[in-house]
Order: C-alpha cells, then sequence, then structure tokens
C-alpha cells in the first residue's frame, strides 16, 4: 500500500537509516541525477580541438549559452558558479519533466525545492558575512531603523520559502489543473454518448473521444514551458540573490 508523506509517495514499506522511507522523490531524483551524470560523461568524450564531433559541438553549445547565462545575469567575478546554476537547472526541468513519465515529479515534493533553496541560502548568507563581516550583517537587520529590525529578519528567513514554495507551488499547480481537466473531459465523454441506447451508448461512452489533443495540448504548456520557466526562474532568483550580497 501506498502511503503519503509531505507529498511524497513512499515505495512499499522499505526503511533505511534507522527508519527513513524510501520515497518516490529520492528514487525519482537519483535516477534523475543518474541521467544527468551519464549524459555529461557522454557529451564530454574524446573531446578535441580540431574537427570535432557533433556531440563535442552540443556539449560546447551548452557550456557557452550556461556561461552566458551566468555572465549576463551576474557578471564576469560570479563565473565559478557555471556549474552550481547549470547543475540546479538541469536538475529542476528533468525533474519537472520526469512527470510525463508517468512518475512522481520530484519538484511537485516541497521537500525536494526547499532544500535546494536552504542551499541557495546558506551561499547568500556566507558571502553576506564575507562582504561585511559579522558586525555588518546583523548591523544591516537595522536598516534603515532598529524597529525594524524584527521584519527585516523575518524577510531574510523568508527567502528561501518563498523560493521553494514558489517552484513547488507551481509545479503541483499545473499537475493538479492538467489532471482536473482530464476528468471533466472524462465525465463530459460519458454524459454525451451515454444516452444512447444499448451496447452502443455504453461502448461509446468508454471510448474518451473528448480526451484526445485537449490534455495533451495542456500538458504541452504546464509540463513542458511550465518545468522551464520555473527552472529558469529558480535559477534567476539564486543567481541575483547571491550577487546582491556582496552589494555594499
Amino acid at each position: 500500500m501506498d502511503i503519503t508523506i509531505n507529498g511524497a509517495r513512499i515505495l512499499g514499506e522499505i526503511p533505511i537509516l534507522g527508519g527513513i522511507p524510501i520515497t518516490e522523490t529520492l528514487v525519482v531524483t537519483w535516477v534523475v541525477m543518474a541521467v544527468l551524470t551519464c549524459l555529461s560523461i557522454w557529451l564530454t568524450r574524446d573531446l578535441k580541438v580540431r574537427d570535432i564531433s557533433k556531440r563535442q559541438a552540443v556539449a560546447e553549445k551548452l557550456v557557452t549559452t550556461a556561461e552566458n547565462f551566468v555572465r549576463t545575469n551576474m557578471g564576469e567575478k560570479w563565473m565559478a558558479f557555471v556549474p552550481f546554476v547549470s547543475a540546479l537547472f538541469s536538475l529542476s526541468i528533468l525533474s519537472s519533466l520526469s512527470s510525463l513519465l508517468g512518475v512522481f515529479s520530484p519538484t511537485a515534493d516541497v521537500s525536494t525545492t526547499l532544500a535546494w533553496a536552504l542551499v541557495v541560502f546558506v551561499l547568500i548568507t556566507y558571502y553576506k558575512l564575507k562582504t561585511s563581516g559579522l558586525g555588518g550583517y546583523l548591523k544591516g537587520f537595522c536598516d534603515p531603523i532598529f524597529v525594524m529590525a524584527p521584519f527585516n529578519v523575518l524577510g531574510e528567513l523568508f527567502t528561501p520559502i518563498s523560493m521553494a514554495f514558489r517552484h513547488f507551488g507551481n509545479i503541483v499547480s499545473g499537475a493538479v489543473i492538467t489532471t482536473l481537466v482530464y476528468w471533466a473531459l472524462t465525465v463530459a465523454n460519458r454524459a454525451l454518448f451515454g444516452w444512447l441506447p444499448g451496447v452502443i451508448g455504453e461502448f461509446l461512452s468508454g471510448v474518451p473521444f473528448l480526451t484526445v489533443g485537449v490534455p495533451a495540448a495542456i500538458s504541452l504548456y504546464f509540463d513542458w514551458f511550465g518545468s522551464a520557466i520555473q527552472a529558469y526562474i529558480f535559477c534567476m532568483l539564486t543567481m541575483m540573490f547571491i550577487s546582491s550580497a556582496t552589494d555594499e
């Protein structure tokens, strides 16, 4: 029997590490990471300076695109973040698109997006401390006046929460809307053909005429476009918050 914990379905009842359940979120996430790892190894095999293969051309195009993405939004001094931002974007978009294979999307589990946001939050805090020191960091909570300190602290803490729930909420809402539309079309299909008498009505009402095409068009938006845009927004926020952490 499947059990759901925080939106993540447990695969059976297999405990690991002292009773921690193996969820579908964990399994799919590790599969996505394995796919990304294998793809990276395959794209970077037998690299050449001249007479490069189509595979190497694709790899170079991806690297150039990632470098331009970070350079444009963070600046030249932040180029060391290219691997991090690229990995975050790839993991996000493939995790969201995994729902097309009929499995549970890891980004539909808030624990996944919250974990990513917490990593970003640690980096933000690190660069703020590195730039201003502990005293300057704490003093920043009192701007413009000390009575604003509680609100500034809350604003700081809500940064990873807002990032996590924005990504999670959009992915889940897309899945819910697609499911509701499919269910409504199924009901409408039965109502439309169910009035026919005898075997004909029973047969035609069971054939999903109305569910052909419409769910696919909706999936094109919510699954493909939605997954890409949420990965893009999450990475944009990541770059913006980290780079602005060093502003004097």
